[in-house]
């Protein structure tokens, strides 16, 4: 009888002090006049604290959360340009957003996985992961050394359970025939068998299906692998950018790198020593009179690659078609047109020459570079400029570039003078001029015109201070289509942990899959002899959601039919294949 929460502290009528108090008088419900209805709760204090954080932190539920936020957490990455993967990719995010840029990169958003808080977040998943393991392989190894448990007194009450009565005049023996046929059948469909006979009933409890927990183990395992895997080999490896232009040469040593991230136990021994020179970048653009005309199609950076012993290979870098040196990997991330530029002082010194990258701006290929001129001349210069492959003159009179190709190059460039900002010690980027202290010589907003050059060509800087020269670098050529160096952007990577995390990617899909496709079930055959006839019971039970249980609960008992009647079929019946039974 159940009673109000009012009524549960109060004693029946009749009763007396003295009595004992029975289930409904309990304390934790006496009325406010008699006993202080709170309750006190134990103090865990610091260790008992610890305790409750460390369950709640190693249990399945937690782990499944950590890694769902793990997943979420990285979705910035991919958004972001990474510092590590694309640094000319951040410099320009940080051109076009000014304002928010240093925002974001305070939350480390452009350092993602180098960040504290993505950092925190793995450590947590992997200790989560280690606590959740260790007890269930204990737990797991204890269930696989066990016998199958004792046939229920009670088959009926199971929701998979069938019935079958045969008669028999020696009602004894025939239970124990119809036990050893049902053992015999088991043991061929892979169940783990056990007899329990009590007085004249007997039966068989078999048990299957101990992969499930093997696979649900092999997959955790696995994700710790993966988690020790990338933790590990981020320590020995590294990935750097390089910009190198056609005829120039890198050689793989740290001071020779644009950038390079590397890991905590890279040193400049660690790096493959060899050196790759830039032969020549193809490229192929779609012809005028094409749909797509001026759309860029095949890359191949042509290099040569010199090992430290004097051996020479050839090869080629391809978008989504690294090269493979030694253990690096080299990625094509980008090209552009390198024009190559020379300034002269008054006297008709050389103060600056060589190839200068311009980014692409737009898919004709439109670059903007910078030229920065420090020395040689009575002031600091700067020169800003445009270079357009193939120019074209709009009706307001700007140039843009029609085709990505070099059919009718030209080079303007606008003359800045002042300080650089370059001897202060602070690092500045050679693609960005910093203008704001700088008095502007040419271009817009002055009365000089910017200055416009075509392969081959010398103009004069403003005030005498000297004159600047677009080279050819294909003199006497039919055309122009080489008069201008190329360009390419490559990343090396180098990540010996890549086979590691593969191999346990690939151990994580097999546990899925057996965790997910092998039930786990028990069967149980009783048989009771009687007067004149034998009672045989069938009975299934699943761990989890086994939709095929009825059904191979229903094959079982067929195929026990048959063997008791000494029926044999024409071909095997399979009483339930490893994808229904195991």
């Amino acid at each position: 009888m159940s009673s109000s929460r009012s009524d549960r502290g109060r004693k029946p009528a009749g009763t007396s002090a003295s009595d004992p108090l029975r289930p409904s008088d309990h304390i934790d419900s006496a009325p406010a006049d008699d006993v202080d209805g709170d309750v006190t709760q134990p103090r865990l204090g610091f260790v008992g604290w610890l305790r409750w954080g460390w369950r709640q932190l190693t249990s399945m539920r937690v782990a499944l959360v950590l890694l769902l936020i793990l997943a979420i957490a990285a979705i910035p990455g991919s958004i972001f340009p990474q510092r590590m993967a694309d640094p000319n990719g951040v410099t320009k995010w940080q051109q076009d957003n000014p304002d928010l840029f240093p925002v974001l990169d305070k939350l480390s958003l452009f350092d993602v996985y180098l960040s504290p808080w993505f950092s925190a977040i793995y450590l947590l998943l992997f200790l989560s992961l280690i606590g959740c393991i260790i007890p269930r392989i204990k737990h797991h190894l204890k269930a696989l050394r066990a016998q199958p448990p004792r046939t229920p007194a009670r088959l009926a009450r199971l929701d998979d359970h069938r019935e079958a009565a045969r008669e028999a005049e020696d009602a004894d023996a025939e239970a124990a025939r119809a036990i050893g046929a049902a053992e015999k059948q088991l043991k061929a469909l892979r169940y783990r068998v056990v007899r329990y006979d009590r007085g004249a009933v007997r039966s068989v409890s078999a048990e299957r299906g101990y992969w499930r927990e093997t696979g649900n183990l092999m997959f955790h395992i696995a994700l710790v692998g993966v988690l020790v895997s990338v933790g590990v080999g981020g320590g020995f490896s590294y990935t750097g950018q390089k910009v190198i232009v056609e005829g120039s040469t890198f050689v793989n040593a740290m001071i020779d790198y644009a950038s390079i991230n590397r890991g905590r136990f890279v040193t400049e021994q660690a790096l493959t020593p060899y050196k790759m020179t830039l032969d020549s970048f193809d490229v192929t653009y779609q012809p005028w009179n094409s749909p797509g005309r001026g759309q860029a199609g095949d890359f191949s950076a042509n290099v040569t690659v010199k090992d430290a012993d004097g051996s020479s290979s050839k090869g080629s870098v391809r978008v989504n078609h690294p090269l493979q040196i030694g253990g690096d990997k080299v990625y094509l991330l980008g090209n552009g047109y390198a024009p190559s530029i020379t300034v002269r002082n008054a006297a008709g010194a050389v103060v600056s020459s060589g190839p200068v990258e311009f980014l692409p701006q737009d898919n004709n290929m439109t670059s903007l570079g910078v030229l920065k001129v420090p020395d040689g001349l009575p002031e600091q210069i700067g020169l800003t400029g445009f270079f357009y492959p193939t120019a074209f003159q709009l009706d307001s009179g700007a140039y843009t570039s029609g085709f990505g190709a070099l059919t009718n190059p030209l080079l303007t460039l606008d003359v800045y003078e002042g300080d650089l900002g370059i001897n202060d010690g602070t690092p500045r980027s050679v693609y960005v001029l910093d203008t704001t202290t700088l008095k502007k010589l040419t271009g817009r907003g002055t009365d000089v015109k910017s200055i416009e050059l075509a392969p081959g060509q010398t103009a004069d800087l403003p005030n005498g201070m000297g004159t600047v020269t677009f080279e050819n670098m294909s003199p006497g050529a039919a055309d122009l289509s080489k008069s201008v160096k190329r360009y390419v952007s490559l990343q090396i990577h180098h990540d010996d942990s890549a086979p590691f995390v593969l191999g346990f990617a690939l151990l994580a899909l097999a546990g899925l899959g057996l965790a997910l496709f092998v039930p786990r079930r028990r069967m149980w055959v009783k048989a009771t002899p009687g007067d004149g006839s034998v009672k045989l019971e069938y009975a299934g039970l699943a761990r989890g959601e086994d939709p095929t249980l009825s059904a191979a609960l229903d094959d079982l008992v067929r195929g026990h039919e048959r063997l008791l009647d000494g029926v044999v079929p024409r071909r095997p019946v399979d009483e339930g294949t490893p994808s229904k039974e195991d």
